[in-house]
């Protein structure tokens, strides 16, 4: 079986099997305020700022000490607009299954609330599962070569549509589980990558995946498995009341 691609980073430039993002563009500047960079002395993993003290990631980029970076674009240089908040509570899904990455899902807590504003805003859960074909986003400051290292400083995006569930079952046989789903297309080019692991993927405004994993980066036939986010609305309402 090929080794699953975790979308994290263990270093600088070093990537380590967990999910930047190929055939993407350089987003607007601020135009996707809920992004966050999940950073331990340098970016290892996104995520999406779903309350003004509650970041939802993904469980493999779990770190003991975590600073979360709000506001960003730029990651290698001061823009002014940046909010750095520690991580005051990492809760991973605790059915989160570290061999074949399901319940793939964490909460973090900030330290203190995030202070929302153009640069800062919040994404909105999902009120409902996503549909095959519906058009989504992806982002992340993570890996741009699909057959190399190239860690863009800032923000990349990429548009890319759901896969039905059917087609995903066939392309990861007795990987993919009913808390997965599929985006991205299927004649590769263009995929999440290293670096991007928990960021959010966003469909009509609502926050339905959570980058998790995949095959090579870009790759015919296997395109990038997130987080169903959907599936874990009740789990994380529940997590932030009692936290």
């Amino acid at each position: 079986m090929k080794a699953l691609v975790f979308l994290a980073l263990l270093g600088a430039a070093f990537a380590v099997e967990d999910g930047k993002v190929v055939g993407g563009y350089e987003c607007p500047r601020n135009s996707v305020p809920y992004q966050v960079s999940l950073n331990s002395g340098y970016h290892f993993c996104g995520g999406s700022l779903i309350s003004s003290q509650w970041v939802l990631s993904a469980a493999h980029c779990y770190k003991s000490r975590v600073q979360v970076r709000l506001g960003e674009h730029n990651i290698a240089v001061n823009e002014g607009t940046e909010q750095w908040i520690d991580a005051a509570k990492l809760i991973t899904h605790p059915h989160y299954n570290s061999y074949n990455l399901d319940n793939d899902i964490m909460l973090i807590k900030l330290s203190r609330p995030a202070t929302l504003n153009s640069y800062v805003r919040t994404v909105a859960l999902p009120s409902r599962c996503p549909v095959a074909d519906e058009n989504c986003m992806v982002s992340g400051w993570g890996n741009t070569s699909a057959n190399g290292q190239y860690y863009p400083d800032r923000l990349q995006c990429l548009r890319q549509p759901i896969i039905d569930d059917r087609i995903c079952r066939n392309a990861y046989p007795h990987l993919f589980t009913d808390n997965m789903v599929c985006s991205g297309f299927m004649q590769g080019g263009a995929s999440s990558c290293q670096g991007d692991s928990g960021g959010p993927l966003v469909c009509g405004g609502q926050l339905q995946g959570v980058v998790s994993w995949g095959y090579d980066c870009a790759m015919q036939g296997h395109p990038s498995v997130f987080a169903r986010v959907c599936r874990y609305n009740s789990w994380i309402s529940t997590t932030m009341r009692n936290n």
